[in-house]
């Protein structure tokens, strides 16, 4: 499964951002796909899930309530819905694909990686 991130960008604090990841090579049928973030000079940590089918999420504690994962099996797409960003958000957005219906939060549990993509929140 190849992946791919966009839709990142600049925006100013309190703004909204919708990043994509799109696969391709292989479908993401019977995957959970997540999304990952690692700041300059930080781990990457984990920002959010989806299961297979799209059943079920699960969000850090930092994005709860601002952010929304979504998938559109379709068209092999997830998306990640950002709102009330804050500069802490700023960071190179990954999204993975686990090799089960379940991801989980650690990095370890996905098999495939896009090649992330920019948000930058400016206050």
């Amino acid at each position: 499964v190849q992946l791919q991130a966009f839709g990142g960008g600049l925006v100013q604090a309190g703004g909204s951002l919708r990043l994509s990841c799109a696969a391709s090579g292989r479908p993401f049928m019977n995957y959970a796909v997540g999304w990952f973030r690692q700041a300059p000079g930080k781990e990457r940590e984990f920002v959010t899930t989806v299961s297979w089918p799209g059943d079920s999420t699960y969000y850090a504690d930092s994005v709860k309530g601002r952010f929304t994962i979504s998938r559109d099996n379709a068209k092999n797409t997830v998306y990640l819905q950002m709102a009330s960003l804050k500069v802490e958000d700023t960071a190179v957005y990954f999204c993975a694909a686990a090799r089960s219906g379940v991801g989980g939060r650690r990095p370890d549990g996905y098999a495939y990686w896009g090649q992330g993509t920019l948000v930058t929140v400016s206050s």
